[in-house]
């Protein structure tokens, strides 16, 4: 009995650890695509396009380098990391139009509405406990995210009701991914390997995405693809942005499915915000106020509780 319950805590320990190294991974997005975003002024759709591209570009071949086999899967797998490609892609899709109609604040904390969702989901579909002390976390983190986001400012929250229910969207396809996530770690499949293919076949339907959001814009398919041009230092940011953060925050976010429970692990992720502040409070001199600050630590602080509660 004992050892299984110090097994059982040392598998809960090294969750907790990769999950918090990849949100550490993550934590550096915002910044990078801020710099692309304002120094070349890069359209978000096909900032998210090339980033998976790029992600796809140094995963495919570090893989086949370092352990050819992740790269193989039985066939009755392929319409499920189709399904998770596609979820991907409208996942990074809808998040794009979340910041466009909401803010960049709103959009943060509507995102990081995926707690709740995840909870109530993992509840129904995969009889994960739903104790009062998660709940508890939950509450606190999603209002952590909402101080940390600057969203006391009424100014903020000047929503419409396509924002209201595309803010929404973006947290419940967060849930929707954590869950396939688990899904594919209960189901024997390595992690990246589902990342790779899940996001592999996300570049393609992005590309798809893109061409149609063109057409509907009324200007040529395809015509801002390429909207680097040959600003090479652009482009080096973007292939750090794929190869960095974006294979680090989601890999390890699937690795630590292996050892967490989905909301456990979904909670965590919430820290991503927190230290994204403090980076850019470091690394570009931006202001972090009191409201922040306390936002920062109800979120870590929630974090902790759980997992000492778990102890």
């Amino acid at each position: 009995m004992q050892a299984a319950t110090a097994t059982t805590a040392s598998r809960l320990t090294r969750g907790y650890l990769i999950s918090f190294v990849g949100v550490v991974f993550w934590s550096t997005t915002g910044i990078l695509v801020r710099y692309l975003s304002v120094e070349f002024k890069l359209p978000p759709l096909v900032l998210t396009f090339w980033r998976d591209v790029c992600m796809s570009i140094a995963l495919f071949p570090a893989l086949a380098i370092i352990r050819p086999s992740l790269l193989k899967f039985e066939r009755r797998w392929l319409a499920f990391y189709l399904l998770f490609g596609l979820q991907v892609a409208i996942f990074n899709s809808i998040w794009t139009f979340s910041v466009a109609l909401n803010g960049a604040a709103v959009a943060t904390v509507m995102a990081y509405s995926s707690p709740a969702f995840t909870a109530v989901l993992s509840w129904r579909l995969l009889g994960e406990k739903l104790s009062p002390l998660k709940i508890g976390v939950v509450i606190c983190c999603v209002t952590g995210c909402a101080l940390v986001a600057g969203a006391l400012n009424p100014s903020v929250w000047q929503l419409n009701p396509w924002g209201v229910v595309v803010g929404l969207l973006t947290g419940l396809m967060f849930s929707v991914y954590s869950l396939l996530g688990k899904y594919a770690s209960d189901h024997g499949q390595n992690s990246w390997t589902t990342l790779a293919y899940a996001f592999g076949f996300a570049t393609v339907f992005l590309l798809f995405i893109n061409l149609g959001a063109d057409l509907g814009r009324g200007i040529a398919p395809g015509s801002e693809l390429l909207w680097l041009g040959n600003q090479w230092s652009g482009w080096l940011v973007l292939f750090l942005l794929g190869a960095g953060p974006t294979i680090g925050g989601f890999g390890l976010y699937l690795l630590s499915l292996n050892y967490l429970p989905t909301t456990v692990a979904n909670l965590i992720a919430t820290m991503e915000p927190v230290l994204t502040t403090i980076e850019a409070y470091v690394l570009l001199g931006e202001q972090l106020d009191l409201a922040q600050a306390l936002g920062g630590l109800l979120i870590i602080g929630s974090v902790i509780v759980l997992r000492v509660r778990e102890r």
